[in-house]
């Protein structure tokens, strides 16, 4: 039950060119491990710092570029999600990734992840490792265990998704370690709307098939990404307004566009369902969008 091989549902994104997101346009930090910043904890140092940011989200010469990096030496965590997923009323697809996305920024933000909190030093560990996120599903009496322990719960209109701080690979509490990660495929009722331009948007790319719980932590990724790329006035702005947020599949004929627009762009390590390298997720933020 606590196994560190790949499992169903696990994920986590490599680098925009090394393996981890980059979190400065500043120079000079190449091929090092990422460690806190201790003016701001919720963001890791920059692994690689193109100087530009038309180049910093640029893929790699070859799209399965998954060596191994100096994160890799570190100890290695995992940040838990439970989706609520009752027989009789699963939430919708669309609704269940945009609020796992907002579970992740909610636990990035909360006060006991920050600084001297409780949760600060577990979170600094898991940022400063390859950035791992697996989605499991519970109902019933398994939901109500789930629930009891440390975490926040985020609720959709029609989803719930309970994030906990990060665990070691090997060491998952007994009631999340016996949740069931594989099956946990979702549907939208109807259509989603087309998105508000006016807030941050994580765009899926079109021609990856992913199941719900592999997609759930593909948004988080994205979230966590442009998370980390923006200022400190707009990460505030973003998290009082309750992180708002849509989750779309891309227009294909966008999606070359959107990859190449300096936005944060998830890669996927490939443990599960899909190739390692894949584009999974492009975040766009509109202060992201005004950056020069």
């Amino acid at each position: 039950m606590t196994s560190n091989a790949p499992r169903p549902g696990d994920s986590e994104p490599t680098s925009h060119t090394e393996g981890h997101p980059n979190t400065t346009t500043t120079a000079g930090t190449a091929n090092s491990p990422g460690t806190p910043n201790p003016e701001d904890p919720g963001t890791p140092a920059a692994l690689d710092a193109p100087a530009s940011p038309a180049t910093r989200y640029s893929p790699p010469a070859s799209p399965f570029r998954v060596e191994r990096t100096p994160r890799d030496e570190a100890p290695q965590f995992v940040l838990p999600l439970v989706a609520r997923i009752e027989r009789g009323a699963p939430p919708a697809r669309t609704d269940a990734l945009e609020t796992a996305a907002r579970a992740v920024l909610t636990i990035l933000s909360d006060e006991r992840a920050l600084g001297e909190g409780e949760w600060a030093q577990v979170m600094r560990d898991w940022q400063d490792a390859r950035i791992r996120k697996v989605v499991r599903r519970a109902r019933g009496a398994e939901w109500r265990r789930a629930e009891a322990l440390p975490g926040i719960t985020v609720t959709g209109k029609s989803a719930e998704v309970r994030v906990y701080p990060p665990v070691p690979l090997d060491g998952w509490p007994k009631d999340l370690a016996r949740l069931q990660v594989s099956g946990t495929d979702l549907d939208d009722p109807e259509p989603p709307r087309d998105p508000d331009p006016s807030t941050p948007v994580l765009w899926l790319n079109p021609d990856i098939t992913m199941s719900a719980g592999k997609a759930m932590a593909q948004a988080g990724h994205g979230a966590q990404l442009a998370w980390w790329d923006l200022s400190a006035p707009d990460r505030t702005a973003w998290r009082e307004a309750g992180f708002p947020l849509s989750v779309r599949t891309a227009p294909a004929p966008r999606w070359p566009e959107l990859t190449t627009s300096g936005l944060p762009l998830v890669r996927d390590a490939g443990f599960t369902e899909i190739a390692p390298g894949s584009c999974t997720v492009v975040a766009d933020h509109p202060a992201l969008r005004r950056r020069p």
